[in-house]
């Protein structure tokens, strides 16, 4: 039985059927070919890849899927097909390897204190299932003092970052620099502490870049848990959600993203410039165009539940009227500013005085 939110309107209930219903379930037919990679909002025009193995999205920003919050259920029913073809496994331990590779990987997760030390700890554990690779994962915490170097497996790599000053909003950009300068993979993967990843994420990774792309993003959707079934992920190590999902995410560019080392540091890195919530992964796009990406989308992510950053509430942000000021200079500028820089250093991100009072204006 299909159950509806009642928030919405019968004519909004009406208009998912005649409109988005048939695409969706086309999209999860039983078949080899992974259809439900296809399934779309009615305004939306995917783009297929030349070997047709993922789509993607032909708009800029983030999209949730109208009919999984029109009718809940049928969320669940595409998690629940998606997963059966990329399976999401917990492990407490990595799996011993059993072939060789010939490129290194380097998960580097930015994270901060013990609020959601939980979600650190079932993504490392997604980490943990990947196989038939090579990989080290880095865990770069970004706090006053070491709070969870103690609490990480043996097979975590840490490195403590303090605050430069005291009120220092959380910087993914400095966090995700200051591990790619400690990587020792070839290959880096830009990863969040709320995202869980399938087991074969970093092998899907590998067939990529030998196919000679450099920037890759395969998340086709994220599937956002509710809290309460977030909670069962922390204690019982289960991805069985009950009853619907907080949302549907499409056309992330964050979350999760692989990049080679080399392309990484010869467009800038991240954007130090970004301290707070959003915009560099967008701005980071936008120089990774200037590389071979590939944006096709065929993987399914499960982010696990947390409240809302504070800023992103905010309906003024800095680091929104940032992008919008640094997207405004050519990719190409950008980029020449940003790799003659030296970013990705352990006592501050560039431009932010020691002091940690104001930005320098060297």
């Amino acid at each position: 039985m299909i159950i509806s939110d009642q928030r919405f309107s019968l004519r909004q209930k009406v208009g998912a059927c005649v409109y988005d219903l048939p695409n969706f379930l086309w999209g999860i037919r039983p078949s080899s070919d992974a259809p439900w990679v296809l399934i779309r909002n009615r305004d939306e025009r995917l783009i297929p890849s030349k070997n047709k193995r993922g789509v993607a999205c032909g708009w800029q920003w983030t999209s949730d899927l109208h009919i999984a919050k029109v009718f809940p259920r049928l969320g669940l029913w595409l998690m629940n097909r998606a997963l059966r073809d990329w399976p999401i496994v917990l492990r407490h331990e990595p799996l011993p390897q059993s072939r060789q590779i010939s490129r290194d990987l380097s998960f580097i997760i930015g994270h901060r204190g013990t609020e959601r030390l939980p979600h650190l700890l079932a993504t490392l554990r997604s980490i943990a299932a990947q196989r038939d690779i090579s990989y080290e994962c880095i865990v770069v915490e970004q706090s006053a003092t070491p709070d969870v170097k103690d609490e990480l497996p043996s097979w975590v790599r840490y490195i403590h970052t303090p605050l430069p000053y005291g009120n220092m909003p959380y910087s993914r950009a400095w966090a995700f620099n200051v591990g790619a300068r400690a990587a020792r993979g070839e290959v880096l993967v830009l990863h969040d502490n709320d995202m869980l990843a399938p087991a074969d994420y970093a092998q899907e990774i590998i067939g990529r870049l030998e196919e000679g792309y450099e920037v890759i993003n395969l998340k086709r959707f994220i599937f956002y848990f509710t809290e309460a079934d977030s909670l069962r992920v922390f204690s019982a190590g289960t991805l069985a959600a009950e009853g619907a999902l907080f949302e549907i995410m499409q056309n992330a560019l964050g979350g999760s993203l692989a990049v080679l080392r080399s392309s990484y540091f010869s467009i800038g890195g991240f954007d130090e410039s970004f301290v707070g919530w959003g915009g560099e992964d967008n701005e980071f796009w936008e120089r990774a165009e200037s590389r071979t990406c590939w944006p096709y989308g065929y993987l399914p992510f499960v982010h696990v539940w947390h409240a809302p950053q504070s800023d992103k509430l905010s309906s003024v942000r800095s680091t929104s009227s940032l992008y919008d000021e640094r997207s405004a200079i050519p990719a190409g500028e950008r980029i020449a500013e940003l790799s003659a820089r030296d970013f990705g250093k352990a006592t501050a991100p560039y431009g932010w005085s020691l002091a940690g009072v104001e930005r320098s204006k060297a």
